[in-house]
């Protein structure tokens, strides 16, 4: 399993908007994300900044991402909540959010899992 975390900033102007949308995300949607083997995903909200938190459970996390990206459903729900979030400037290759590198993990006792 692979913990993945995400960082965008949301306009403050689309704040509304953006919370009117998750609060009924599509169940098209959330179908995709988990065909793409994504679990446990929450979006958090600190001010105008968004942190996004998904695990992944699959065996090809770049083609499942690629399944998920070409989803034509999915690509309708982003022209819906692309406009409301604005980048960080140091996203690099990302379409959207920065990935935050994880530098730290408490594992339950017995768990050899390691970031």
């Amino acid at each position: 399993m692979k913990r993945i975390a995400q960082t965008i900033r949301l306009l403050p102007e689309r704040r509304e908007e953006y919370l009117a949308l998750h609060s009924a995300v599509w169940p098209e949607v959330e179908a995709a994300l988990l065909r793409a083997q994504i679990r446990n995903y929450s979006i958090f909200l600190h001010g105008d900044a968004l942190f996004a938190y998904f695990e992944y459970h699959g065996e090809d996390f770049e083609a499942d991402i690629a399944a998920l990206e070409a989803d034509p459903e999915t690509q309708e729900w982003w022209k819906l909540t692309d406009p409301c979030q604005e980048p960080w400037p140091d996203r690099g290759d990302a379409r959207q959010w920065t990935e935050l590198t994880e530098i730290w993990h408490l594992s339950p006792p017995g768990d050899t899992a390691t970031p």
